[in-house]
Formats: C-alpha cells, sequence, structure tokens
C-alpha cells in the first residue's frame, strides 16, 4: 500500500511537470495581446511541438550511436561537449524550429515580426513540457524529482522557449525587413546557448569523477547566468519586434482611413452628379 502510494506521488509530480510550460504559453501570449495570433494555431503549433520530441529523441540515438561512438564516453570531458553540443542543442533545436516552418510559416495568420518569437516559444514549450515530465519521470525518488521540478521550472523550460524564440525572431526579422542574422544565424545562437547550458550540466560528472567536487557545484550558476542572458536577448527582439509592428499596423490603419475618405469623396461627387442629372431631366 505504501508502494503504491509512492508511486502515485511519483507520478503525479511528474505530471504536473507540464504546469511550467503551460504558464510560460500564457506569458509569451501576454507579449502578443495587442494583435494576438489565433488560439487554434497557438495550440496547433505547440501541439505538434510536443510531437517534435518523437524525431528529435531517434536522431539523438542515432547520431550518438553512429558518431559518439567513436568518441570519449559522456562521463569525459570530450564526450559531455558533443552531447551537449552535437546531440542535444544541434538536433533539438532544429526539430523545434522545423515545427514553425511546418505548422505556421506560410500560413497568412504569420503576418508580424512577433510571431517569430510567439510561435517559436510556443513550440519549444510544447518539446520542454514533455521533456520536463521525461526527465521527472526518471529520477529515483521523490526528494529528486522535487529539486529536478523546482530546477527545470525556473531554467530549463524558460531555456526552451527563449532559444526557439530567438531562431523565430531572427528568421521573422530576415522575412520581413530583410535584415538580421536571419534563420541560420538565429539558430546557431540558440545551439550555443543550448550547448553551453548543457557543457554545463554534463561537465560536472567528468569534474566529481577527478575530484573536483566545488568546482562542479560552482558550474550550477552557470545555466542561470545563460538563461537570464538569453532572457535580455529575447525581451530586446521583443521589444523590436513589437515597435515595428506598430509602426506597421499605424500606417495601415492610416491608409485605410485614407482609402475611406477618399471613397467617400468620390460618392458624395457621383450622387451630386446623379442629382444633377435628374433636376436637368424635370426642367
Amino acid at each position: 500500500m505504501h508502494t503504491s502510494s509512492g508511486v502515485d506521488s511519483k507520478l503525479l509530480i511528474a505530471l504536473s511537470g507540464a504546469i511550467p510550460a503551460l504558464v510560460a504559453m500564457w506569458l509569451v501570449d501576454r507579449l502578443d495581446r495587442k494583435r494576438p495570433e489565433p488560439p487554434g494555431t497557438r495550440r496547433l503549433v505547440a501541439f505538434v511541438g510536443i510531437l517534435s520530441v518523437i524525431p528529435a529523441i531517434i536522431l539523438e540515438l542515432v547520431v550518438a550511436e553512429s558518431v559518439g561512438g567513436d568518441l570519449a564516453p559522456q562521463m569525459t570531458y570530450e564526450g559531455s561537449t558533443f552531447h551537449a553540443f552535437g546531440v542535444a542543442a544541434a538536433i533539438e533545436e532544429a526539430c523545434k524550429i522545423a515545427v514553425v516552418y511546418i505548422v505556421v510559416w506560410n500560413r497568412p495568420e504569420f503576418d508580424e515580426r512577433m510571431d517569430g518569437i510567439v510561435y517559436g516559444s510556443r513550440a519549444g514549450l510544447g518539446f520542454a513540457l514533455v521533456e520536463n515530465v521525461m526527465y521527472l519521470l526518471s529520477q529515483a525518488d521523490l526528494s529528486q524529482q522535487i529539486t529536478v521540478w523546482v530546477l527545470r521550472a525556473l531554467l530549463a523550460v524558460p531555456g526552451h522557449a527563449l532559444w526557439s524564440g530567438m531562431i523565430g525572431a531572427f528568421a521573422a526579422r530576415r522575412r520581413f525587413d530583410r535584415a538580421g542574422i536571419g534563420l541560420l544565424g538565429g539558430y546557431l545562437l540558440a545551439v550555443s546557448f543550448h550547448g553551453l547550458y548543457d557543457l554545463s550540466v554534463f561537465a560536472q560528472t567528468p569534474m566529481r569523477l577527478e575530484g573536483h567536487d566545488v568546482l562542479a557545484r560552482a558550474l550550477i550558476a552557470v545555466p542561470i547566468l545563460l538563461t537570464i542572458a538569453a532572457f535580455l536577448v529575447v525581451r530586446r527582439l521583443a521589444r523590436t519586434a513589437l515597435r515595428l509592428d506598430d509602426a506597421d499596423a499605424a500606417r495601415a490603419a492610416l491608409s485605410a482611413a485614407r482609402a475611406g475618405r477618399s471613397g467617400d469623396r468620390s460618392g458624395d461627387r457621383s450622387g451630386s452628379a446623379d442629382d444633377g442629372d435628374r433636376a436637368g431631366g424635370a426642367a
């Protein structure tokens, strides 16, 4: 009975790992509240982001087996670096941004720069939702689950949103303004953030094996600093996107107003001419 209760608690905590991603989705949507994206499209991108975990896992296994076998194991510095950048970061960021391109890039809803951040973050958070639950399920006991829950809620889940959001932002900026580093540049930047984040976690194992426990514990600060830095980058990108989108919306509204006034004047002139024709016929 006690064992069953413990299993149930562990499962509930693992499933509650979806909460940080759902809250983050709401926060991202708040950024776009002036001209929000259709709810159905947002949900679709998040759902496909959830499904993107499947090809990511398959690709990671294939790459780790085919290439990683020729390298040192993950418990070494070389292996940690390869798995951080070449396996986790490169593949996961590619799968997440592919969701945006497959689902929404060519749809009419994608009509503003801010949409790159909204949809990119949504795809990343769909991915993070599943990954978070999987990580929590793999923990040995409730104490570890709670620790991992808190750390990932504050760091890994926002990280996935920020990394894929910055790719979407740079891709959208290139699309609408022909400016910035574009999709490839945004992808490489995101992989750098993601890879450094994972490396600071993976490298703790070889450090501890060599007896550098203090240095390994100090590495805990690296994911915190990287998440803050990524947040500052995306905040700046979001502010620029909103400023430019607002300017475009204002110009469009002004053009529509001018066109409406022009149409009204044309209608008035047409009506006056018709009145004159009728008056002439009666005389």
